[in-house]
């Protein structure tokens, strides 16, 4: 009861005290007309307190930790770059590997001037030409590998297409093989060899001097095999430029079998070597078997800078070749191996006689999208080349570079549904996103690989990361 009372009391008295105040004044008390005004400390009063001991301990322990925190975050951004895994070394690459080659034999290639920006759009980095030269059949003697044969143009038309491409970043490579309209041989006979090899010599320095910048050659090996020394002169030569024109060009041969593109890589230091290995012995097209062994073979002892690849021929369309229906899954082949495609004027549009003008800007759409990926991502251009899986229609691989995106290809040449098996020596995630596809049923997006089917004759581009 005592401790009651003594809150009873207290409880009272604090009610006596508010009506004390309610009865005077409230005096102290902001009033909504009066205006309050506030003034801050004056400099001799902020010099005084910021003097003080304990502010300049305050201060000296701020400025401690804002150094510390500071370097604290620079060693650790040290470690996190010495301990992080380093970047992949780009190669020695030249323009010839940053893009796909054009190549113009049967048409009026002057004529191409005019469409050097339609050239540039496809990310197209070299063109072509040719032969051009004169060369009479099976005659060497008439042989004038400095002189344009009258009925492809003139050698000032000429001089203004290398101009216009030039202006746009293209170079140009002219095919020199010897005897290209005859039936005895690329390079005439055996006992012609070294006639036509010492009249090219001067004929490559004359070229050079007119800006181009890469050559053609077929049968390379007949040169290399029957007199080293010239081929070794025919090397050096288009190796170190000219006077006025220093600086290494690009020497391209053509061959056909595994065995001896791999040979002749290995004898004769040719900066690119394209062979129509994707094509069959018997006239047709290379299966998925074909085709992975061809690329295996020949990276596995060569780098893929050195190779090229094409599919027809130099006189025949992809189109004609394959089929409307499967040009964009041939074109995203070339586009995705490792090496430099290499296409035939139209070959981009579907070009054949009687294709529907709406099945060629299709063609072309797909062949500008995918060339310019290619040109972008260094999986494409410059990645390993990973098997994926392959049976008798179905091939498919992954290319790779460093940590970044990678890309997985799949073809199917077979006439039924393929499921894409997940085996091989990529790892894979469970989704991709799709970057292009022939298959109209497949939207961009992303796609549960496990679940995934190629259709019939149709071929898909996927991309991935690795977390």
């Amino acid at each position: 009861m005592k401790i009651w009372q003594i809150w009873g009391s207290s409880r009272k008295k604090a009610e006596l005290d508010e009506e004390q105040q309610e009865k005077e004044p409230m005096t102290g008390l902001k009033m909504e007309d009066e205006e309050v005004k506030f003034t801050g400390l004056s400099k001799e009063e902020l010099l005084r307190v910021a003097g003080t001991p304990g502010w300049v301990r305050t201060r000296w322990t701020l400025l401690v930790l804002f150094w510390l925190s500071w370097l604290l975050m620079l060693v650790g951004s040290v470690l996190i770059i010495l301990k992080a895994p380093p970047c992949r070394d780009l190669p020695d690459s030249h323009w010839w590997n940053h893009g796909p080659l054009y190549r113009l034999r049967d048409v009026r290639v002057f004529s191409v001037e005019r469409r050097m920006d339609y050239l540039k759009q496809l990310n197209v980095k070299g063109l072509l030409i040719g032969p051009i030269h004169e060369a009479p059949p099976n005659n060497a003697l008439s042989l004038r590998f400095e002189q344009i044969s009258s009925d492809l143009g003139t050698m000032n038309q000429f001089k203004s297409l290398i101009s216009t491409a030039h202006k746009k970043g293209i170079s140009v490579v002219l095919d020199l093989t010897p005897n290209y309209q005859g039936s005895t041989g690329p390079w005439f006979s055996n006992d012609s060899i070294t006639i036509v090899a010492e009249k090219l010599k001067s004929a490559l320095v004359f070229w050079m001097d007119q800006g181009v910048e890469g050559f053609l050659f077929s049968g390379t090996d007949l040169v290399s095999n029957s007199v080293p020394s010239l081929w070794t002169d025919i090397r050096n030569i288009i190796q170190n430029g000219t006077e006025s024109r220093p600086g290494r060009r690009s020497e391209t041969v053509c061959f056909s079998s595994v065995d001896h593109v791999s040979s002749l890589l290995s004898s004769s230091g040719v900066d690119l070597l394209l062979s129509p290995l994707l094509s069959s012995g018997s006239g047709g097209f290379a299966g998925p078997a074909e085709v992975l062994d061809s690329v295996q073979t020949l990276c596995a002892s060569h780098s893929q800078l050195n190779l090229a690849w094409s599919l027809g021929g130099a006189e025949v369309h992809l189109a004609s070749a394959v089929g409307p229906a499967l040009v964009r899954l041939y074109q995203l082949l070339l586009l995705t191996l490792p090496g430099t495609p290499v296409f035939n004027y139209g070959d981009e549009v579907g070009l054949m006689d009687q294709v529907e003008w709406a099945e060629r800007r299709s063609s072309l759409s797909f062949f500008r999208s995918v060339a310019t990926l290619r040109v972008k991502e260094r999986p494409l251009l410059f990645g390993d080349f990973l098997p994926l899986s392959n049976s008798s229609s179905l091939l498919s691989y992954v290319r790779v570079w460093d940590r970044g995106a990678r890309y997985l290809v799949a073809f199917n040449w077979g006439s039924e549904e393929a499921e894409l098996v997940q085996a091989g020596r990529a790892e894979l995630p469970q989704q991709a996103e799709v970057v292009a596809s022939t298959d109209t049923s497949l939207s961009d997006g992303e796609v549960e690989l496990g679940a995934l089917r190629i259709g019939p004759q149709q071929a898909t581009l996927l991309r991935f990361n690795i977390k």
